[in-house]
């Protein structure tokens, strides 16, 4: 039977930390939040649900958090490893579906996509300017994945071995995508659906993507 550990990165999420948790514990063999560097009360809330709670002294950005919790994954015996945010935003009876392509071996990672079918309330800026801008970056690089920044995803154990998340900003979904077709890992995409409760990005974290997707490598 395939260990599945349910990684979710948090930060000044003490609102939302433990319905996350407890939605998604009921998809997975064992959750673990990475608390990154919070300032409010997420730790302490998180540790309350009996889950597994890493902590990072300061806030690193959610890239490391996300490796943090591959390395704790990956040393505890995860045969699959899901991402999932801890802002309330994804719907835990969708694990099953980024799991299911793992689970038969047909693909060494998936990733949610919100633009293949399943509705997501995308606020204006980031659907009409930063994905288009996004996509166009990506598929120079020669991936042609429908969502290219959606932190919903799967790994197997050999994806999770292969990709070592070296940008620790938002780019690190486009950089986790990258690293799969350089390394030649079998991709998959299941639509999955995002919940927009505070509109969603700010235009100018948006920005910020785009700027490490240009400036910065995003295969090392």
């Amino acid at each position: 039977m395939a260990k599945i550990i349910c990684i979710i990165p948090a930060w000044n999420e003490a609102g939302n930390i433990a319905k996350v948790i407890n939605g998604a514990r009921s998809q997975v063999d064992e959750v673990v939040v990475v608390d990154d560097g919070s300032t409010d009360d997420t730790y302490r809330v998180a540790a309350a649900t009996g889950v597994t709670v890493l902590r990072h002294p300061i806030n690193r950005g959610q890239g490391a958090a996300l490796q943090t919790g591959n390395d704790y994954a990956l040393k505890n015996g995860a045969d699959i490893i899901i991402h999932f945010d801890g802002d309330d935003q994804f719907l835990a009876a969708e694990i099953k579906d980024l799991a299911a392509p793992l689970l038969d071996n047909r693909a060494d990672i998936v990733f949610g996509s919100r633009f293949l079918g399943k509705k997501s309330n995308l606020p204006f800026g980031k659907k009409y300017f930063i994905m288009p801008l996004a996509k166009i970056f990506m598929r120079l690089l020669g991936i042609k994945l429908s969502d290219p920044q959606n932190g919903f995803r799967a790994l197997n154990r050999l994806a999770a071995q292969k990709i070592v998340i070296a940008n620790r900003e938002m780019a690190h979904s486009s950089e986790i995508q990258a690293k799969a077709f350089q390394y030649k890992l079998r991709v998959a995409e299941v639509p999955v659906t995002v919940i927009y409760h505070h509109f969603g990005q700010k235009f100018s974290g948006g920005l910020k993507v785009i700027n490490d997707l240009l400036i910065h490598k995003i295969i090392k």
